[in-house]
């Protein structure tokens, strides 16, 4: 649960060799390693394995991989401005979202170009991130390679494996809230919370967080919203009003477990942190009760995760 920048750069590296593999079995010639770190490569790579899973790829695809992954240089780590990979990853997420209420507002998402203004939140963020918690600063340095902007009422935040190291964040969250946070305290909540999720995906290709999910029937694993026969598990989380995958709660878990822990630093910065301090660690609680309920679902790694958050969110910090 605790930051580490070496493990993460080992996870990363881990990353790459596994992507590499794939390209030179679709024919494709890498592109430097720096360049494999960019969120447009994570997307090639991943098209060209679900290409492989029903056979060669074709000559058409593999000319535009090939012209994608040659443009490649190493990501800036920083503010990205609107690109097809980022476009793409937008539509995937809108596809992935419940179905709108019919007498809701009309759901509205797209990328965004950064002003001088959001620059300069997320550049005070980032600096507030690494007076506070130098850790967590470090690792978010080598984890998240680029931050995507959104627009829109449909989508928060989120990050997606297919781009991997690339986070999104809606401009909304560069801006101060309405219970008084400062914006660049609620860009480095956000930050966090997205770098979080990022770690997460890379942490669990090197050594998984859950066990193999079993069949309904077998062992108890098959109970709770959306369960039969063959059927994922899906749980009540905190952080999202539809069921998610226990693999989701995990991940809310460790994020929320962290943004207390970035909170208890910032202790000092007035009420409005301290009210959303305690909002944070009650969730972080909910999210380890549901998660423990589910504690035999884990790998030894995942109950070891557990425990750590199950700490900080009890106060134990």
């Amino acid at each position: 649960m605790e930051p580490d920048a070496r493990e993460a750069t080992r996870e990363r590296t881990g990353l790459v060799e596994r992507m590499r593999a794939v390209l030179l079995r679709a024919e494709l010639a890498p592109p430097p390693e720096e360049a494999l770190r960019h969120p447009a490569a994570a997307e090639a790579v991943h098209t060209a394995q679900h290409a492989l899973r029903s056979g060669a790829l074709g000559q058409e695809r593999r000319a535009t991989l090939s012209a994608r992954l040659g443009a490649l240089t190493a990501p800036s780590g920083g503010p990205a401005e609107p690109a097809g990979h980022l476009r793409r990853s937008l539509a995937r997420a809108l596809r992935s979202l419940p179905a709108p209420r019919s007498d809701g507002p009309p759901r509205t998402a797209a990328t965004a170009e950064w002003t001088g203004r959001e620059r300069e939140v997320l550049a005070d963020a980032l600096a507030l991130l690494a007076a506070a918690w130098p850790r967590s600063a470090a690792e978010i340095r080598e984890t998240v390679a680029e931050v995507a902007l959104l627009e829109g009422n449909a989508i928060d935040g989120y990050t997606d494996f297919a781009v991997h190291g690339a986070i999104f964040l809606n401009r909304v969250r560069l801006t101060p809230g309405d219970d008084g946070l400062p914006a660049a305290v609620r860009c480095a909540e956000a930050v966090l919370h997205e770098a979080t999720h990022t770690r997460c995906n890379a942490a669990a290709v090197a050594q998984p967080f859950l066990l193999p999910e079993r069949a309904s029937g077998e062992g108890g694993a098959g109970t709770g919203a959306g369960a039969g026969a063959g059927a994922p598990l899906l749980v009540a989380t905190p952080l999202r009003a539809d069921p998610r995958p226990l693999s989701g709660l995990f991940q809310q878990t460790v994020v929320l477990a962290r943004i207390v822990c970035l909170y208890e630093r910032l202790d000092q910065s007035g009420e409005a942190v301290a009210r959303r301090r305690e909002r944070v660690t009650a969730s972080a609680r909910q999210a380890v009760h549901t998660l423990a309920e589910h504690e035999h679902s884990l790998t030894p790694r995942g109950g070891s995760v557990l425990a750590s958050c199950a700490v900080v969110a009890e106060g134990g910090r």
